[in-house]
């Protein structure tokens, strides 16, 4: 799929803020309201825009610890695979797995209350999914935090 200038800009303002209305988007990108909105749809029905979601605070909720769980398989096929992202796509305090390349094979971000959860998490992990190794690192602080992809190079590119 390509991407001009306005669907762009559309997609920039709309990952910032999606309670935006549509009005105020196409006079931001200099559509009418009709054309601006079949574009966000199409964007939609291609999956570009994969939801539209409030965020949250998780310290406000008493979700205040964040550990960076580095997982080395058990083995590289494509069965443990299957089974190991089976048993932490069920786990609901995993937010993000990432599949490494380097010394670890896998990175799990996992947001719990406190130490008790995380253990109780950990407890979990090691006994439904055959590892060879884990290690775990924990945030004191979250010092910067997007869920915006920097789309101004590619803005400034587009035609």
């Amino acid at each position: 799929m390509t991407f001009d200038r306005i669907d762009l800009k559309i997609l920039d303002i709309l990952q910032r803020d999606a309670t935006v209305p549509v009005a105020r988007i196409a006079d931001q990108v200099g559509l009418s309201q009709t054309p601006c909105w079949k574009r966000i749809q199409k964007h939609e029905e291609a999956g570009v825009i994969r939801a539209r979601v409030a965020l949250l605070d998780p310290d406000a909720l008493g979700l205040s610890l964040t550990a960076f769980v580095m997982v080395e398989a058990f083995e590289h096929t494509a069965e443990w695979r299957r089974e190991f992202l089976a048993v932490t796509e069920a786990l609901e305090p995993v937010r993000h797995i990432y599949r490494l390349a380097g010394t670890h094979d896998f990175m799990l971000r996992v947001v719990v209350a406190d130490m008790p959860a995380f253990d109780a998490f950990y407890e979990t992990l090691t006994s439904k999914a055959r590892l060879r190794g884990v290690s775990s690192v924990f945030a004191l602080e979250q010092v910067k935090g997007s869920t915006a992809l920097p789309l101004s190079d590619l803005i400034a590119n587009s035609s």
